[in-house]
Formats: structure tokens, sequence, C-alpha cells
């Protein structure tokens, strides 16, 4: 049985993605506390779901929201990660704006993503880091998280997420 290249390429970007959700998985974190919570989203209903969600919120965030909604429909697939913020039992230094709490997870959360971009890189697979996908997947509750971040995934002749227009 052959398969199209359309086909082959939705097939190993969702293998991709797998391992971008191990990798931010095994990612160093403070104190060895995992706090981080993975999901690929890759159903064209859920991608819509998404995207929609996006464009309804950019009334709220700004017209990037929109933008990028563009770049979730154009998607194969999209990787959220999140952080929950958890105690580490450490108290928080004075000079700090903000808990410490609040600080370490958003760190662990970092490293979980550019451990997972990181894996997309190497493996030739377009993406971009965006808050916009994130807040609209934390409004439809698709990741028990604090913070999210969303990381659509692409494979095209040309990169889709490079020269996005504005709407």
């Amino acid at each position: 049985m052959s398969m199209s290249e359309s086909e082959l390429i939705k097939q190993g970007i969702l293998e991709v993605a797998r391992i971008m959700v191990i990798s931010a998985k095994t990612a160093p974190k403070a104190k060895g506390i995992d706090n981080i919570e993975v999901r690929i989203v890759h159903d064209r209903k859920e991608l819509e779901s998404l995207a929609s969600k996006m464009e309804e919120l950019s009334r709220t965030y700004g017209d990037f929201m929109a933008r990028d909604a563009k770049s979730v429909r154009d998607s194969d697939a999209v990787v959220l990660i999140g952080a929950r913020v958890v105690k580490y039992e450490i108290p928080t230094p004075p000079s700090y704006k903000v808990d410490i709490n609040t600080y370490l997870s958003i760190i662990n959360l970092g490293i979980a993503v550019g451990s997972a971009v990181k894996v997309a890189s190497m493996m030739n697979v377009d993406n971009r880091i965006m808050l916009s996908v994130g807040i609209a997947a934390q409004e439809l509750k698709m990741l028990d998280a604090d913070f999210v971040l969303g990381i659509p995934l692409s494979a095209r002749a040309k990169n889709i997420y490079f020269d996005r227009k504005w709407p």
C-alpha cells in the first residue's frame, strides 16, 4: 500500500510531536518537581475550535491573536505545553517581584518548551512558540495548567510561520 506525500508528512509531524512531548516531560525541572502538562492537538475540528477561540479573543488581546489563528488553521498539529504553579518550599527572595513558586514554575515551562522546539528544529519541522495559542487553549480547558504555550507544527516547502501578515 502506498501513501500520499501529504499523509506521509502528517504522520511524520505527529511522530515529531510525540517526541517533543517526551523532550518536554524529561527536561530538567526545579527541585525535580514535574509540574509540566502536555497535549497534542491534531484533529481538524479541535484545530478549528482553537483557531476560532483565538479570533474571538483577538477583541480582548489584540490583532496578533487573529493573525496566529491563521497559523493554527494552516498547521498539521499543535503541541500544548503548560505548567502548574506548585510549592517548592523555598522562601521568595525580597528582591523578587513575583512569588518564587510562580517564578520557578515558569522557568520549568521555558525549559520544557525550549527542549520541545529543539526536537522540532532538529527534525526540520517548522514551528513557532505562541502565547496566543496557550491563552485560547486555557479558555477551552484543553490543558490543566496555570500557564500554557502552544507550538504549531508544519512541514511545507516554505516556513508558514516566517513572514506572517497581520489581518
